[in-house]
Parts: C-alpha cells; sequence; structure tokens
C-alpha cells in the first residue's frame, strides 16, 4: 500500500500494477543479466512502504528482500547504488497528506536513518531523491500534492537530502552521496532543477545527472519534454549528454559526475519512427562519454536504465530494457535480449567504443541542451 499503487487505482488510463516484470522472484536472473553485460554498479532502490508498511514498525521480511537483492549483487562483484527515495511512500504517509505533512521530513528521515544504518557496510553509492524536480511532477500530475504545495515540498526535500547526508557519512566515511537530476534543456535547468542543487550544493558528493532527450529549435516544435504519455516520441540526441555534462562541469567544478540513467524508449519494443536502433543509440552515446573524457570532464559513471522493461509513468508501453518483457501478453514474462544486448557486452570488454568509431547519429546543428553554447560552438566528429 503506497501512495503510487493508489494513483494506479484510481486512474483507470493507467495500467494495471500487479506483478509487473516480477523482478520481486526473479532477481537473482536479473541480478545475473547484469553482470553478464560486465556491468560493476546496480542500482535498486529500497521502497519505504515495503520495509515500513505500518506507522508502528518495520517489516523484518521487507529487509529480508533487500538484504537478499544486496547479497546477489556482492556475490556478482558489483557494487549497489541505493535510492532512498524513488518517489514511492507508504500509503499510511499519504493518509497524513505525503510531502505537505509537517511531519513528512521527520517521517522520511527516520526510515532512511534505517535503510542507512543497515546498508551503510555494504559501500554502497547513494541516491536520496530520484529527480527531485519531477518527483513534484508526478505528485501534481496524480493528485499527492496542490499546487501551492509545491515550494513547502521542495524545501522539505532539500532539508531530507542534507540531514541524511550527514548521518551517511558518520556511518559510512568516504560514501558517495547525490540526488539525481533529470537534465532537460540547458536554458531550463536553472528554474528547473536550480532550486534544488542550490539548496543541497553543499552535500553533494557526486552530481548525478539523468540524460535521456534532445531538442533542437525543430524538435522542440513538435515534441513537448512534459508528454509523458508517449515518450518513444521523445527526439534522440546522444551529443546531448556531452552538453548535460559539460554544463554541470562548469557549474561544479571539479566535482565528479555521473549518469545515473541513460536510455532510449521504444513503443511496446517496436522500431523507433526515426529507425534509431537500441544498439546503435548506446553506442553514440557512449562514443560522447569518451570524448567528455578526454575532454577533462570528471565522469566517474554511466547506468543504462534498465536492466528490463519495467512500469513507466503507469504504462507498460514504453519500453527501456535491455531485455524486453512483454508484460501485458506473456505470462511466462521472459528476458528477450534488445540489440543493445552484444552492443553493451562489446563495449564492456572492450572498455568502450573503438578509437575510429563514428556515431551513427550526426550532431545537430544547434542543440538546446546547452544554448547558446551548442549553437555557438558546436560539437563535431572527426572525418
Amino acid at each position: 500500500d503506497s501512495n503510487w499503487t493508489r494513483y494506479v487505482a484510481k486512474n483507470s488510463s493507467y495500467d494495471p500494477y500487479r506483478n509487473a516484470v516480477d523482478f520481486y522472484t526473479r532477481y537473482p536472473a536479473d541480478i545475473a543479466l547484469a553482470a553478464q553485460l560486465g556491468v560493476n554498479v546496480y542500482r535498486v532502490s529500497i521502497e519505504w512502504s515495503r520495509i515500513q508498511p505500518h506507522p508502528g514498525g518495520w517489516d523484518g521480511n521487507g529487509f529480508a528482500f533487500y538484504d537478499h537483492v544486496l547479497d546477489a549483487i556482492a556475490a556478482h562483484g558489483m557494487r549497489p547504488m541505493i535510492t532512498l527515495d524513488h518517489w514511492v511512500y507508504p500509503g499510511w504517509v499519504a493518509d497524513r497528506g505525503g510531502w505537505a505533512d509537517t511531519r513528512m521530513a521527520e517521517l522520511w528521515l527516520t526510515n532512511a536513518r534505517k535503510v542507512v544504518d543497515r546498508y551503510a557496510s555494504r559501500n554502497p553509492l547513494w541516491v536520496t531523491f530520484n529527480e527531485p524536480a519531477f518527483y513534484i511532477v508526478n505528485e501534481l500530475t496524480n493528485g499527492g500534492l496542490s499546487a501551492d504545495r509545491v515550494p513547502t515540498m521542495q524545501q522539505r526535500l532539500a532539508q531530507a537530502h542534507n540531514s541524511i547526508y550527514d548521518h551517511i557519512h558518520r556511518r559510512q566515511p568516504g560514501a558517495r552521496v547525490t540526488s539525481n537530476i533529470a537534465y532537460t534543456l540547458g536554458t531550463a535547468e536553472p528554474a528547473l532543477n536550480g532550486p534544488m542543487l542550490d539548496a543541497i550544493a553543499a552535500k553533494l558528493d557526486y552530481i548525478g545527472i539523468d540524460y535521456y532527450y534532445g531538442y533542437s529549435p525543430q524538435s522542440a516544435l513538435t515534441a513537448s519534454p512534459a508528454d509523458f504519455k508517449k515518450l518513444w516520441n521523445q527526439p534522440l540526441q546522444p551529443e546531448g549528454i556531452y552538453y548535460a555534462l559539460e554544463y554541470y562541469a562548469r557549474r561544479f567544478p571539479g566535482k565528479p559526475l555521473y549518469i545515473v540513467e541513460n536510455g532510449m524508449p521504444t513503443e511496446n519494443g517496436k522500431p523507433r519512427a526515426d529507425g534509431y536502433s537500441r544498439a546503435d543509440d548506446l553506442r553514440d552515446t557512449v562514443y560522447w562519454l569518451q570524448r567528455a573524457k578526454a575532454d577533462g570532464m570528471p565522469l566517474i559513471g554511466y547506468n543504462y536504465w534498465s536492466i528490463t522493461d519495467n512500469y513507466e509513468w503507469g504504462s507498460y508501453t514504453p519500453r527501456f530494457g535491455l531485455y524486453t518483457v512483454d508484460v501485458l501478453t506473456d505470462p511466462t514474462l521472459t528476458r528477450r535480449p534488445t540489440d543493445a544486448v552484444p552492443a553493451y557486452s562489446a563495449i564492456t570488454r572492450a572498455g568502450g567504443v573503438p578509437a575510429g568509431y563514428r556515431p551513427t547519429r550526426a550532431p545537430a546543428a544547434c542543440a538546446l541542451g546547452d544554448a547558446p553554447t551548442s549553437c555557438l560552438d558546436p560539437v563535431t566528429v572527426p572525418h
């Protein structure tokens, strides 16, 4: 019982939740698939509603599940990246008003401290809040927050991040902590992600960046960054990840940068209308990551979103997985590899794309991901 399961239940246009891709029982195999790809960091969230389903106590079975997940990650030689809040809180917290409740920050911290105390010894990377700006958007969209309470939620997210940051460092000396932000347009970043980053800037060990879509003046006229119902129509500009890294390298000089999420959506696994394949997008993206590193940007990691298809914005239609899962039509929930699986394995074996690799998709003439820099001094690909 969580805020999110309630949103799904009351919205008739959302696909039913049920067991989704059933990571709950299939996590050993999914984690093994990641290890076979050459992954060395595996990201997972610890859902508050699973470990504290009632205000009066904690669920040992909930913690045992996450113990086993983290054991499997460690058994495959991978480091966990633990997200404390991926937009989900218990139903009993929702009954009290969620982030509009004056007690919310302290309730959240009670849970987060419990998680940190249990798992700090596993030396994870930490993410406090996943995409805080879009966390707020999600709450507004689904009725968990009224518009007049947006500043309050933003303030409480920052307060909670700063408090748990200190607790993590007390329990795990040398820890690395972030709150990952969803990168949109360079011109919009100060308004969208700036307020949160300003409030937590002193307590960020690395800058976690989620990059998916890129916009040029032409594509911005035909695609809205706020259209969460047809994510597969969003334009892809892999070079935009370079601009996103460049933007935050300027804003936080010397601070390590980590791409916490990146990937591409398809509609029910069908080929994209633009003809771009998942494998080509992955290789092109890695090319620009290598360019960023070569140009001195302190990039320390990259996560692909996600190992399997999952549940996005109330729908199973957008497919992001390296392994696709036909949730609504395949009762066996078979994990079927996409063309990006051999591409990913080849990249990890070789330590990147070859020196002579050139992107299949040329850079946009003017990418709005970092305007006006990308228009006045755009990146180019050597001939």
